[in-house]
């Protein structure tokens, strides 16, 4: 498969986190009239949009992962596999992190920033793709 149809793909699944990250920075800014993410006490989006996990150093959790996905969109525009590697491996310890703090800290699941750790890890994969040396 040519590296193009790689770029492609990772750009679909920027867009996919552009719209994720979008929805959850919504939710910090405002209670937005329909909550698709909150299940339950336990499985809800509020422990990052609202919670103790929303800000890192003053700046929203969400805005910081819609400047990543949006730094990967357009590097995958670009064909900037470099950039998409650094952004991904970033992203990917980040939301990482998040994940880890919101399951054994606060003890809540968040079910959109679950698909935006496996839509990074696909990034990530797809970018050690791109990466690879031609042999």
């Amino acid at each position: 498969m040519s590296k193009t149809i790689y770029f492609k793909i990772i750009l679909v699944l920027a867009t996919l986190g552009i719209f994720l990250a979008s929805y959850l920075y919504y939710n910090y800014l405002t209670k937005p009239l329909i909550e698709v993410c909150t299940i339950s006490a336990r499985v809800n989006c509020d422990a990052v949009t609202k919670g103790v996990l929303s800000t890192l150093f003053g700046i929203p959790v969400s805005l910081i992962g819609l400047l990543g996905y949006v730094t990967i969109f357009i590097s995958a525009l670009m064909k900037n596999k470099k950039v998409i590697l650094g952004a991904s491996i970033f992203g990917l310890i980040f939301c990482l992190r998040l994940t880890y703090l919101e399951i054994f800290s606060l003890k809540i699941v968040c079910p959109v920033c679950l698909v935006c750790q496996v839509d990074m890890l696909a990034v990530f994969l797809l970018s050690l793709v791109v990466n690879r040396k031609e042999e």
